[in-house]
């Protein structure tokens, strides 16, 4: 039996709890949910030190002229290691795919999120399916250009006069695994109940178009840290410093009305806060709505998020020695 909890109300992280942990002595009477109350307490305390390694920073907000600023906890996430997108043409009996390169991630949250393998999605049966529900006119956009990366932008590839833009996103999911017998619960008094002996850390792939709005103005992205390249050694160091200092945030303007975790800027309205951007997608299309595809779909890797280990970073300094 493997099933997938996918509501936020399914994982008790999402209501960032407190740091709570069960006390035991002879003799306590101990049920489910006493066991499940350690579990949260480990999690959360590993999730929330990974999602501050991961982001905490100053950052620059799109109206911001450049400025940094503080609070910025929870907004934070993004890859470790692989999970490249790249396009792979169609080729014979090989149809058109954007195919996700296994890896890890790390999400607002602090959770893992891994891909152990390959993960294939195919493009003209999305494209298809986005058509028949009538959610692409608004995601094909004229000089899809200026939504590029500045990667992207580098390398000289150009989209095209008008393309439908859409996002992808990975997101954490449990599944429900391993049936073991168990006395069922509630008003029944089965015998021959059963319920999951596991729940596995698991995945789950989005590509969403993005027509809420993007606009000059507004490029749908995540926020990324502050570039500190342009200042000097001793800036640098205390622009650092005032991250680190300024990084834990007000949890009341990280959570929405219902207690949950709010969506951070740019994150499409109608998907799970926690997901991590892993890719921008550009799919070429004639005039004309709805659109037609005239041209192979173009990742961009380059607006991601990503969270190079030390060595890498010392590397990148010229700090690794000879």
């Amino acid at each position: 039996m493997t099933d997938e909890l996918r509501l936020p109300s399914d994982d008790p992280l999402y209501g960032l709890p407190d740091p709570e942990r069960p006390h035991y002595a002879t003799g306590m009477l101990l049920d489910a949910g006493d066991f499940a109350d350690e579990q949260t307490y480990h999690r959360n305390r590993l999730a929330r030190a990974l999602a501050f390694a991961s982001g905490a920073g100053a950052r620059r907000l799109p109206d911001s002229g450049g400025s940094a600023t503080g609070a910025v906890g929870l907004h934070g996430g993004g890859t470790l290691a692989g999970l490249r997108v790249s396009q792979v043409p169609a080729a014979g009996d090989q149809l058109e795919e954007l195919r996700i390169a296994p890896g890890l991630a790390v999400d607002r949250l602090g959770r893992l999120v891994e891909i152990p393998r390959a993960v294939c999605l195919r493009v003209q049966r999305w494209f298809d399916g986005e058509l028949a529900r009538d959610g692409l006119r608004a995601a094909a956009l004229n000089d899809p250009d200026r939504f590029r990366s500045a990667r992207l932008a580098g390398d000289g590839v150009a989209i095209g006069p008008r393309a439908v833009i859409a996002d992808v996103y990975v997101r954490f999911i449990a599944c429900r695994d391993g049936l073991t017998p168990a006395f069922a619960a509630g008003p029944f008094d089965a015998l021959d109940a059963a319920t999951a002996a596991r729940l596995r850390d698991a995945y789950e792939v989005h590509l969403v178009p993005r027509g809420d709005g993007l606009d000059d103005d507004f490029d749908g992205l995540p926020l990324l840290d502050q570039d500190l390249s342009a200042l000097d050694v001793a800036a640098r160091r205390d622009a650092l410093q005032d991250a680190v200092l300024d990084a834990w945030p007000d949890l009341a303007g990280s959570t929405g009305i219902d207690g949950q975790l709010a969506p951070p800027p740019g994150h499409p309205p109608a998907l799970d806060p926690t997901a991590v951007f892993l890719a921008r997608v550009f799919l070429p299309v004639a005039a004309g709505n709805p659109p037609a595809r005239s041209g192979d779909a173009v990742a961009d890797n380059g607006a991601r998020r990503v969270l190079p280990h030390l060595g890498m970073l010392a590397a990148a300094f010229g700090l690794g020695g000879a």
